[in-house]
């Protein structure tokens, strides 16, 4: 049996830390006699860091795409006890009136449902059922206003298609255009016009007639909107007249009605002017409304060239739509183009259509420059009759001297001894702006 050293014994003893450094100390007899050699860690341990320590924050929760989920609606009492597969029946049974059985819709796509597993489920389409649940709230909202029960049971078979249209506009509106809708027999597309027109109305201000029309009556919002497109039309036209007696046939204030009248009746006048006058050639100068071309019926695409003879020779010559589509198609690429509403000068441009960009009007034959000179403008030429006839048409030419293409009337051509150019002017288009009260008049060319 071994028994320890008493020298062992004395450096085990002496491996009892006096201080707090002899923590540090590598407890080994070789070490214990070089304990005066080694230089004590500054380093000391303090208990009370660890108590301070504040834990560290959660990292931060990753962000989920959730699908859309309507609103909650209440659902009518008799559908509150109703399980998903009772809902689907009455959709796809359609039982009930349309404003009732809306609800439901909203439901299955809270319970999970996307609206092509409800059309293959119950027959309604994605529009539809879009349709129905917009047009089931823009109901509510008349109901909410307290309107007449009797024009609530007009919209009761059908409405949906009405109610929908009007969804955009504010709830008195709601109210006045819903009664409108009803005395007037109104299909949806009369009631999509009758919206945007209310919706139109006030950015109007400043146009030529607008204060004479009430705002708060939708009829006076319409008959303004069909006055403002009658005035568009070239003067005398079918397309001018049938605007305006659609103006007068809506409106629903004097002031309206008589504005619309003085209009036709110059429209009369002018017509009985121009009969006399044969073989006169007027260049429409018109100013781009904003947003005009998306509310146009019908719009022409032409490829647009810079002042320079090169490009608007270039450029294609036809441009056609095919398809049920209408999709454009060019017999060549090019890099500009430019949508215009079908304006009566543009509806029978056929081949050789083309736009050329201006910096500014001063191209134009002016008797004085009214413009300003910033003004940028798109002229509009056809290029398939390029000889120089009418002595006061207006014809695209080369300036020469380097100076780009401009506008020249006939007579002035011919004293040039021009015969040809490079193509007929037949319209003149200015950029969108906020107020217009700068029209030009036909004194204003030279």
């Amino acid at each position: 049996m071994l028994s320890l050293s008493p020298s062992v014994t004395a450096n085990t003893l002496s491996l009892k830390p006096n201080n707090l450094n002899d923590l540090f100390l590598i407890s080994s007899p070789s070490f214990t006699n070089r304990r005066h050699s080694i230089k004590p860690i500054s380093a000391i341990i303090n208990p009370y860091s660890f108590r301070n320590q504040q834990p560290l924050p959660p990292p931060p929760q990753q962000q989920v795409y959730q699908p859309f989920r309507p609103p909650p609606e209440p659902l009518p009492s008799q559908y509150g006890n109703l399980d998903i597969a009772g809902r689907i029946d009455i959709l796809a049974n359609r039982l009930g009136l349309w404003y009732q059985y809306a609800p439901l819709i909203s439901s299955l796509i809270r319970e999970g449902f996307s609206p092509p597993t409800i059309e293959e489920t119950t027959g309604i389409s994605g529009v539809e059922q879009n349709r129905l649940i917009v047009a089931a709230q823009v109901r509510d909202s008349l109901v909410e206003s307290n309107a007449d029960p009797e024009l609530l049971a007009a919209f009761e078979t059908g409405g949906a298609e009405l109610l929908y249209e009007i969804r955009l506009l504010s709830t008195s509106q709601r109210v006045a255009a819903a009664l409108f809708l009803v005395e007037n027999r109104c299909d949806g597309k009369a009631a999509q016009e009758l919206a945007r027109a209310m919706k139109d109305f006030p950015s109007r201000r400043g146009d030529k007639g607008w204060e004479s029309f009430d705002y708060t009556l939708p009829g006076d919002c319409l008959s303004f909107m069909y006055y403002r497109q009658g005035r568009e039309h070239r003067n005398p036209s079918e397309q001018r007249s049938l605007a305006l007696e659609q103006a007068l046939r809506v409106a629903g204030t004097e002031r309206a009605r008589n504005v619309v009248l003085e209009e036709l009746e110059r429209s009369g006048e002018e017509k009985d002017e121009e009969e006399d006058v044969e073989g006169v050639t007027r260049v429409p100068v018109v100013r781009l409304r904003i947003g005009e071309v998306a509310e146009a019926s019908s719009v022409v695409v032409l490829p647009v060239c810079a002042a320079d003879e090169r490009e608007v020779l270039e450029a294609p010559f036809e441009c056609r739509s095919e398809g049920e589509f209408g999709v454009v198609v060019s017999e060549k690429g090019w890099g500009r183009w430019v949508v215009l509403p079908g304006w009566d000068p543009l509806v029978g441009l056929g081949k050789g259509g083309v736009v050329v960009s201006f910096a500014d009007a001063r191209v134009l034959p002016w008797k004085a420059n009214r413009w300003y000179k910033e003004e940028a403008i798109l002229v509009v030429a056809d290029r398939s009759k390029i000889e120089v006839g009418a002595d006061d048409g207006f014809y695209l030419v080369n300036g020469g001297d380097g100076k780009g293409l401009k506008v020249e009337r006939g007579f002035t051509l011919k004293e040039k001894d021009f015969t040809q150019s490079l193509g007929t002017v037949l319209l003149v288009v200015r950029p969108p702006k906020e107020e217009d009260d700068d029209q030009l008049s036909d004194e204003d060319w030279e």
